[in-house]
């Protein structure tokens, strides 16, 4: 007679590999939810930076000023480009009344990048020796416009851009038109040039 082979598994060690898997599983979540959504906050960071710098470009290229006005509707924060329309600059009352006009749609964060808009995390420090954000993540004004002029110049102000857990600011300085992306570091409580 011949004895039987018995290949395969025992139920213990199958429930051995359940168990680690799963356990693994459970720690590994975490950490890749919490990548995700710096991930999408970092790439909404460089795609607003991108837009910005392409827009001084386009100021230079036409000779005139060209500005994006970020407004907050009841879904958060749009945002769309204007180019002046008589020479005076990118205006409110001149974007009511259609002489600034639009270039494009207006924009929503959350429509490009899920889990990610214009916000800030409670409690946030000052960037760069400036006051604390609060609760105003658009810090350019009474009119939260930021404008670029043809000699490649701008508006100043802070964009804050917030994931679930990430934070971002954007900082736009008018004298070179430059802008710069800080990332806050909840575990230093400082903000990182990126």
């Amino acid at each position: 007679m011949r004895a039987s082979n018995t290949s395969g598994y025992s139920l213990v060690e199958t429930m051995f590999v359940c168990a680690l898997a799963a356990t693994l599983t459970g720690i590994a979540v975490p950490q890749f939810l919490t990548s995700l959504d710096d991930y999408r906050a970092a790439g909404a960071a460089r795609y607003l930076t991108a837009r910005l710098q392409q827009l001084r470009m386009e100021a230079v290229m036409r000779s005139t000023d060209v500005a994006v006005q970020f407004t907050q509707t009841a879904q958060g924060f749009t945002f769309r480009e204007y180019v002046d329309g008589n020479g005076n600059g990118v205006r409110t009352l001149d974007i009511r009344r259609g002489v600034d006009r639009p270039v494009g749609a207006a924009e929503q964060l959350p429509d490009l990048f899920p889990g990610v808009d214009f916000g800030t995390l409670p409690g946030l420090p000052a960037v760069e020796g400036g006051p604390p954000p609060g609760n105003d993540p658009i810090k350019l004004g009474v009119n939260n416009i930021l404008s670029f002029s043809s000699g490649g110049t701008s508006s100043s102000g802070s964009l804050y851009i917030k994931g679930r857990r990430a934070q971002y600011v954007i900082r736009v300085f008018g004298e070179t038109g430059k802008v710069r992306v800080l990332r806050f570091i909840a575990a230093t409580n400082r903000w990182n040039q990126l």
